[in-house]
């Protein structure tokens, strides 16, 4: 049925126009190429100087303390299906976080450090299992390169593809309607935490009175972002409350 439904597109006029909204990936092509790019990660420790769990329990544990409460919610469709790893990644100059398909999630020491609540980090922490969970890194790449080699991919055709898609999802940029949806998708996430739903409001305001104008430069107005984020947490009737009852300083206390 796959290979008749991804003919017909392919001699379609219309393929190039439909192609934005759709994903010729499967479920478990997504947790391949997460694997696949933990593996690169892993094998270049010079960009990528992840910590070693073992030798930091304690900043792993807040790390995954947060990362369960958020995984926690109802609203996360592919949460017994993906890995969902997390690691902590040693760079206090660089305030991101990213996700790779299947549930591997990066965390930057700087972003821990630069935020002031333990909310504000679990509301970027929602941000990045939704860009996971809504697929949105397999459906940038089925755009990026084009039906033809996709289909070597989903169709076996090509055993090396896997492995140089998996090393271009590193720069691989989100569109603005992934990014707007990877927040209202945080805010539900929230919702049924103990965390304040409009976590990532708070990050987004930090960053904007920040004015770092390489992060301002390749995403999406933060002003503008805070205000829809803030407007469905109010729409949904979620609380934003910050949580006192976190120990978000020990957390950054036990990192290096």
């Amino acid at each position: 049925m796959r290979t008749a439904v991804l003919g017909l597109l392919l001699s379609t006029s219309t393929a190039c126009a439909a192609i934005d909204d759709i994903n010729l990936f499967t479920v478990e092509e997504d947790i391949e190429l997460g694997r696949q790019l933990k593996a690169e990660i892993e094998a270049n420790p010079n960009d990528y100087p992840v910590l070693d769990p073992s030798a930091y329990p304690e900043a792993y544990d807040h790390l995954y303390r947060i990362a369960d409460e958020v995984l926690a919610s109802g609203d996360i469709q592919y949460r017994d299906e993906f890995d969902w790893e997390f690691y902590l990644i040693e760079d206090d100059a660089t305030l991101n976080a990213f996700a790779a398909p299947g549930g591997y999630v990066w965390v930057y020491s700087g972003i821990i450090k630069f935020l002031q609540e333990e909310d504000d980090l679990a509301g970027v922490i929602g941000h990045e299992i939704a860009h996971a969970d809504r697929r949105h890194a397999t459906k940038q790449l089925t755009k990026a390169y084009g039906l033809e080699a996709v289909l070597g991919v989903v169709l076996g055709d090509d055993a090396g593809a896997i492995a140089d898609l998996a090393a271009g999802l590193v720069g691989l940029e989100f569109s603005r309607e992934d990014e707007s949806e990877a927040d209202d998708y945080s805010v539900y996430y929230l919702c049924d935490t103990v965390y304040a739903a409009d976590g990532a409001a708070g990050f987004f305001e930090q960053i904007e009175s920040s004015g770092l104008p390489a992060f301002l430069s390749t995403h999406p107005d933060p002003e503008n972002r805070v205000e829809a984020i803030r407007a469905l947490a109010d729409e949904l009737g979620c609380n934003t409350d910050t949580w006192t009852a976190g120990d978000y300083d020990t957390f950054k206390a036990s990192l290096p």
